[in-house]
């Protein structure tokens, strides 16, 4: 079902929580601006910043006349009520039969870790609005940390042999 695949592809992108894509409307995407407007979300009001991959995905995406929902469901004008079999096939086919859709908000803050972005851009980015909800993924920032350290201790290690 294309409109599934397009719901997990923006949820693997935004970092989104699943009924925030689910109850996604064309009205809330603002293409110039690269977002989208959340009117509602656990922690309110919610700007989402959108990654080209992710606009790109949502420039392509099918608009069905009359509907306003993102993630259409088979009815005229309804929209996709339920991931979780489609979810289920896909992670059975994948062989990771534990993977939550959750699980995806996890791998975009942690792969955003991974990458140096800061605690403070990630939650903004996972429209956390305490320092201290993002800062359970600070567990992850070791790799970059150690990867960090080798190279400057390269740098010194060099220049005391020298």
């Amino acid at each position: 079902m294309p409109s599934a695949i397009l719901a997990i592809r923006l949820l693997i992108y935004t970092g989104c929580r699943l009924n925030e894509i689910m109850t996604l409307q064309w009205d809330y995407v603002d293409f110039e601006a690269r977002t989208l407007n959340l009117p509602d979300s656990k922690s309110g009001a919610k700007k989402v910043f959108l990654g080209r991959p992710a606009c790109e995905l949502l420039e392509n995406a099918p608009r069905l006349p009359g509907n306003p929902w993102v993630i259409t469901g088979t009815l005229p004008g309804a929209r996709l009520t339920d991931l979780q079999p489609f979810w289920q096939r896909v992670r059975a086919r994948a062989g990771l039969p534990e993977v939550r859709i959750h699980d995806l908000r996890h791998t975009f803050a942690s792969t955003a870790i991974a990458a140096g972005h800061s605690l403070p851009i990630i939650g903004k980015l996972l429209g956390h609005t305490q320092v201290q909800t993002t800062a359970r993924y600070a567990h992850l920032a070791a790799q970059p940390a150690m990867i960090a350290a080798d190279s400057i201790t390269d740098v010194l290690d060099r220049a005391l042999a020298a």
